[in-house]
């Protein structure tokens, strides 16, 4: 007689969640202090939106698919490549290898996105506090950046837009090193504010 036996595997990968979370959340921070005014849009914005914004966080959906994580696979990955398509519409001009895309162009790209965000915010009522802040304020973003391109609003708004996304920047920078503390420290160093738990794996 066949005994049948089943093996348990473990998963003991790290938390890829935090690398996604500091990609997008500090690339935010230093594209909303220009759109702030603090300085003009330049090579480091760039930089910082191919390689850690857009990079980074495309190698920690990646991460998170083989953890099974559906929900942070598709924000992970769709934001990495907002930010290399954000640059893309940059350089590809000053490259002449496409036009320039017009302001009603671009409310529709930020439209679109903020359509996203807000579908993603409604799924961050299953997480905790913490995300509900950093979705809710980048849906509020984008469609204060969509209306801004839209309306042709001056620097006053474009300004308070960008002190608006640093909210949203450092919430997701503060959400990032919260997990990463409270994971090396075994207890809630930095609160998350959870709400209940889910069969997936949160970000």
């Amino acid at each position: 007689m066949n005994e049948s036996t089943s093996t348990q595997i473990k998963d003991t990968t790290a938390n890829p969640a935090p690398l996604g979370l500091l990609g997008f959340g500090m690339t935010t921070v230093l594209l909303n202090l220009h759109n702030a005014g603090f300085y003009e849009l330049n090579g480091m914005i760039l930089a910082m939106g191919i390689c850690y914004g857009g990079i980074a966080q495309v190698i920690a959906g990646i991460m998170e698919w083989k953890k099974g994580n559906t929900f942070a696979t598709t924000a992970f990955i769709s934001y990495g490549f907002f930010w290399l398509s954000l640059v893309a519409l940059i350089v590809l001009p000053k490259l002449n290898l496409a036009a320039a895309a017009d302001e009603k162009a671009m409310s529709a790209y930020l439209s679109l996105w903020g359509l996203f965000t807000a579908v993603m915010f409604l799924g961050t009522f299953r997480l905790n506090r913490a995300l509900q802040v950093v979705f809710g304020s980048l849906t509020l973003l984008f469609f204060l950046l969509a209306i801004g391109d839209y309306t042709g609003a001056g620097a006053d708004f474009k300004h308070l837009t960008g002190y608006e996304g640093l909210v949203c920047g450092l919430a997701a920078i503060y959400t990032g090193l919260a997990q990463v503390l409270n994971e090396l420290y075994g207890k809630t160093v930095l609160p998350l504010g959870m709400v209940k738990k889910t069969p997936a794996a949160a970000i």
